[in-house]
């Protein structure tokens, strides 16, 4: 039983002060697969990379981790790029580089599950970009009813052209979702001046099954319509919190697909409890290490 992740892979540009530049290979659900494959878990990683150098590096990363990758790389199209300009602070200014890219270049029908394909996950810029963002969508409109959909949205306000438009497009897919994974950023974002945990309650009553609602380095919450269960979060020595969120996300699948659970066993307090309590465990190795550097199975 296998997984798909579907969504993008970039790389962030991050320009010094001192005009020096380091090239992070990156993207939400580019870091989700990973995670799942250094868990062992089978996972096809169904993203559009290209040719060029930074796409084969992106595509050897994820091969290298044991995942494979579900479409054809394009040699028209050069790698999605997200440029960080940090200032004396390290604070970041951002600016992303999407157009004529290979991340958004997937089009409705390029998406397909293989027949042993039990759960899918989708997220970040895969239902902001044009036209991923409708190949998603029509994706999960025709899952079947034993597949499990896990919904990361990972909100991108700086490259969201329509707020609204966004907002509407992830409250068609909740009602199908199982699983959504949220921040406190994200749920500000879809619900404007509601309190996180009333938003995160949104959530259920719009159809989701169980909201994950990682909360930094405060604690975790999953809320179903008929329990909440929270968590604090160990204190550890951080070294950054890139991919942290992923690595949550992508450990909570892995688990859940080790386990060989389906939808119904979402009800399952115990078994979500566990999920959790191994993903917040794989979240913060991920934070001891620099970059999104998610840890393999063994070393858990």
């Amino acid at each position: 039983m296998s997984v798909l992740v579907v969504g993008e892979a970039l790389v962030d540009l991050i320009v010094s002060p001192d005009g020096s530049t380091t090239a992070v290979p990156g993207g939400g659900p580019f870091n989700t697969a990973r995670t799942i494959a250094r868990l062992g878990v089978p996972v096809a990683f169904g993203g559009r990379l290209s040719t060029d150098a930074f796409g084969r590096r992106l595509g050897s990363m994820l091969t290298n981790d044991g995942a494979t990758v579900a479409l054809p790389a394009r040699d028209d199209l050069l790698t999605t790029l997200a440029l960080a300009e940090l200032d004396d602070s390290g604070a970041a200014t951002y600016r992303f580089y999407t157009l004529g890219t290979a991340g958004p270049a997937v089009s409705p029908g390029d998406l397909t599950l293989a027949p042993d394909t039990t759960l899918v996950s989708v997220g970040t810029l895969g239902l902001i970009l044009e036209p991923i963002a409708t190949a998603a969508e029509e994706l999960v409109s025709t899952l079947p009813d034993d597949v499990l959909l896990v919904l990361d949205p990972n909100c991108r306000p700086l490259v969201t052209p329509n707020a609204d438009e966004y907002r509407a497009r992830i409250r068609r897919i909740v009602p199908r979702a199982d699983v959504v994974k949220v921040s406190g950023d994200d749920l500000e974002y879809l619900y404007p001046g509601l309190p996180p945990i009333d938003s995160a309650r949104a959530l259920l009553n719009e159809g989701a099954r169980l909201v994950l609602f990682t909360d930094g380095a405060a604690s975790v919450r999953g809320l179903t319509r008929d329990w909440e269960l929270e968590f604090l979060v160990p204190p550890i020595e951080v070294v950054d919190t890139v991919g942290a969120g992923d690595a949550f996300g992508g450990a909570f699948i892995a688990f859940w697909k080790r386990k060989e659970f389906g939808r119904s066993d979402l009800t399952d307090q115990t078994q979500v409890r566990c999920a959790i309590e191994h993903a917040i465990t794989v979240s913060g190795i991920t934070c001891q290490r620099a970059g999104a550097n998610p840890p393999y199975f063994h070393e858990l």
